[in-house]
C-alpha cells in the first residue's frame, strides 16, 4: 500500500514539474538533492520525508494537498513516513508559532473556532489551546486544517512574511531606535509568533510619520518655506499592504472577469466596441468619448444619473479599454469586490475607497487579459512584455500589472515584484511577492535599474541585482508616459520595475544576455542609504545608521561618509 502512495506522489510531483517545464536537474538543484534520487522519487521507488515534502511544494509553488490526498491523509495515522518526518522535523519545534497563524488565517475566512474544529474532528477547546501554543499538532492535523483553510502547509512552516519582516526592519532603522541594536533574527522571530504585533507597530511608524508630516506641513504655511519635499502618500500604502496581504490574487474577480470575457471576445480579445456595446446591452450604460473643456480636464466620469461613462479622447485607447472594463466591473461585480474588502481593516475611508479603485482596475485588468489565457501567453513568450502586449493590445504597465496577480496555486506564474517610480524618487506603486525589500517611507536605492531607466526612455533595461545579505534578483525597468495627448501639453514620466529571484531566470526572457554568475556584471544594491552597509558606494547620500563614521578633512574615500583608510 505504502509503494502504491510513493508512486502517486512522485507521479503528481513529475507532472507538476512537467507542467512548470521545470528540468528534473533543476529541482533537485532546487531541493538539495541529486537528479538521480529525484529519478527514484518520481518513479515512486524512493520516499518523501517532511523537509523535503516542503521544499518540493514550495519550488512547485503547489499546496501539500496537491500531492497528499484524503487516503495518504488516512495513512498518516498510523506509520506514514511523510507524517513522521513532517511531525518531527517540522512541527514539533513551531507548535508556539503554528497556533496563532492558524488563528489569523481562519479570522481571515470569517470561520468560527467551533466550526473549524466540527471540521477537522476536534473539540473547540483543544483548537483553542492550539491556537494559543500549549498543544502540540500532529501533521495529520495540519494538514486537515490546511484543506479547511485552504492555505498550504508551508503558509505555517515555512519562514514568515517577508514583506512584513523587511517593513519592520525599516521601521526600526530609524536612529530613534540606534541605542536598542535590534537585529534580524529579533525581526524575524517577531514576525513569526506574533505578525498582528508587528503589523501594529507599522500602523504606529506610519501614524507616526503622518503626524510628523502634518507638523511640517503646518511649519510650512507659517513660514513659506518647504521644509520637506517628499510627502508620503499614505493612503497608497493601505492598498499596497491590502494586496500584499491578498498576493494580489482575487480568485472570485478572476471567475467573474473570465465570464464577461467570454460573452464580448472578438478573435480572442477584449476590443474597446466590445466593452462599450457590452456596457450599453447588459447595464444601460452608454460610453461617450468627449473632448474636455479648456481649463477642465479629466479622464473619465461615470454620470449615475445619465448612466453615461465619459472618457476624456486626451487618454490614448487601451486607458478607454481598462476603463470600460472597470465600470463593468463597477456594475456587475462590486458584491464581490466589497466582500474583499469587508475582511481588511482600513485606517481611513480615503484609503478604502482607494483600495476599492484599485480592485476595481484589477478585475478590469482581467476581463481584458482572462487568467487562463494570459498565464498561457506568458509561459509561451517566457514573459516578454513587449510581445505580450501585441496579444492583448494593452500598455506596458497594465502587463507588468497584470503578470504580479498570476498567484493560482493550481496554475502559478513567476512571484514578481513592481514597482512604479517618477523622476524625483517617489515610489508610488509597490508590491513583492520575490521577497526583495521595497521602501516603505522613503526612495530605494539608486544603483536600481528603475531609476537608470530615466536615461534611455522606452528601453527595456535588465540588471542582477545582488542584495547585501547576497541573494539574487533579475531586475527589468523601463519608462511610460501617463497624461494628455495633445499638442503643447507634456507628458509625465514614470519608471517601471519588475523582477524576480534568481532562481526563475530561465523562465524569463530578459536573462538570456545575462551571465548569473559573473560577479563582475552583477550590480550590488541595497534597499535605502541608512540601512544598507555599503561602504564602498559612490552614491551614498547619507550615512549608514547602524555604522559609526569619521568625517577626515584630508581624506576622503568613494564618498563623504566613507573614509578611505
Amino acid at each position: 500500500m505504502q509503494e502504491n502512495i510513493d508512486s502517486k506522489i512522485g507521479n503528481k510531483i513529475k507532472s507538476f514539474r512537467l507542467k512548470l517545464g521545470l528540468q528534473a536537474k533543476k529541482l533537485a538543484e532546487l531541493v538539495g538533492i541529486s537528479p538521480a534520487y529525484l529519478n527514484l522519487i518520481e518513479n515512486g521507488k524512493r520516499k518523501l520525508d517532511g523537509d523535503l515534502l516542503l521544499k518540493m511544494c514550495q519550488e512547485l509553488r503547489i499546496e501539500i494537498s496537491d500531492l497528499v490526498d484524503d487516503n495518504i491523509i488516512t495513512l498518516n495515522n498510523s506509520k506514514s513516513a511523510i507524517s513522521k518526518n513532517l511531525d518531527k522535523k517540522d512541527l514539533k519545534s513551531q507548535n508556539l508559532k503554528i497556533g496563532p497563524k492558524i488563528r489569523a488565517f481562519r479570522r481571515q475566512l470569517g470561520i468560527q473556532a467551533n466550526k473549524l474544529a466540527e471540521q477537522t474532528g476536534i473539540s473547540a477547546s483543544y483548537l483553542n489551546l492550539i491556537e494559543s501554543g500549549k498543544r502540540n499538532i500532529d501533521s495529520n492535523l495540519v494538514i486537515k486544517i490546511c484543506n479547511e483553510l485552504k492555505i498550504n502547509v508551508s503558509d505555517l512552516t515555512s519562514k514568515s512574511d517577508v514583506n512584513l519582516e523587511n517593513n519592520i526592519s525599516e521601521l526600526l532603522s530609524d536612529e530613534l531606535f540606534e541605542d536598542l541594536d535590534i537585529l534580524g533574527p529579533e525581526v524575524k522571530d517577531l514576525v513569526a509568533s506574533n505578525p498582528k504585533i508587528a503589523k501594529a507597530l507599522i500602523k504606529l511608524g506610519d501614524n507616526f510619520k503622518q503626524k510628523d508630516i502634518e507638523i511640517v506641513n503646518k511649519v510650512e504655511n507659517i513660514s513659506g518655506k518647504i521644509i520637506d519635499k517628499r510627502k508620503a502618500a499614505f493612503p497608497g500604502e493601505v492598498v499596497s499592504d491590502f494586496l500584499q496581504e491578498n498576493k494580489n490574487y482575487f480568485p472570485e474577480l478572476e471567475k467573474f472577469a473570465e465570464n464577461v470575457f467570454n460573452e464580448i471576445k472578438i478573435n480572442n480579445r477584449a476590443t474597446y466596441l466590445s466593452l462599450c456595446n457590452y456596457l450599453k446591452r447588459k447595464y444601460a450604460v452608454k460610453v461617450k468619448d468627449v473632448l474636455p473643456k479648456e481649463g477642465k480636464p479629466f479622464s473619465k466620469i461615470f454620470d449615475q444619473k445619465n448612466r453615461e461613462l465619459l472618457l476624456s479622447d486626451y487618454v490614448a485607447l487601451e486607458t478607454k479599454k481598462l476603463y470600460a472594463a472597470a465600470q463593468v466591473a463597477q456594475e456587475g461585480a462590486i458584491n464581490i469586490i466589497e466582500k474583499y474588502l469587508s475582511n481588511f481593516k482600513f485606517p481611513s475611508e480615503e484609503s478604502k475607497k482607494l483600495t476599492k479603485v484599485a480592485l476595481l482596475n484589477y478585475c478590469g485588468a482581467a476581463i481584458l487579459m482572462p487568467y487562463k489565457m494570459f498565464h498561457n501567453e506568458c509561459i509561451k513568450q517566457k514573459y516578454d512584455l513587449e510581445l505580450i502586449q501585441n496579444t492583448f493590445a494593452c500598455t506596458f504597465e497594465q502587463i507588468a500589472h497584470r503578470v504580479t496577480c498570476l498567484q493560482d496555486p493550481k496554475l502559478p506564474g513567476i512571484p514578481f515584484h513592481f514597482l512604479r517610480v517618477d523622476v524625483a524618487g517617489n515610489i508610488s506603486k509597490r508590491f513583492s511577492l520575490s521577497g526583495i525589500e521595497i521602501p516603505r517611507y522613503g526612495g530605494a536605492c539608486p544603483r536600481w535599474n528603475v531609476y537608470s531607466a530615466f536615461s534611455r526612455p522606452g528601453v527595456i533595461q535588465a540588471a542582477v541585482s545582488k542584495m547585501t545579505n547576497g541573494e539574487k534578483y533579475v531586475c527589468i525597468a523601463r519608462t511610460v508616459e501617463k497624461g494628455v495627448g495633445r499638442f503643447g501639453q507634456s507628458k509625465s514620466i514614470l519608471s517601471i520595475g519588475l523582477g524576480c529571484e534568481a532562481k526563475y531566470a530561465k523562465e524569463f526572457v530578459y536573462t538570456e544576455n545575462l551571465s548569473l554568475n559573473d560577479k563582475k556584471t552583477e550590480i550590488p544594491i541595497g534597499v535605502s542609504c541608512r540601512t544598507c552597509d555599503r561602504l564602498d558606494c559612490s552614491q551614498r547620500a547619507f550615512p549608514p545608521l547602524h555604522k559609526k563614521f569619521d568625517v577626515d578633512i584630508n581624506a576622503r574615500g568613494v564618498s563623504v561618509y566613507v573614509s578611505d583608510k
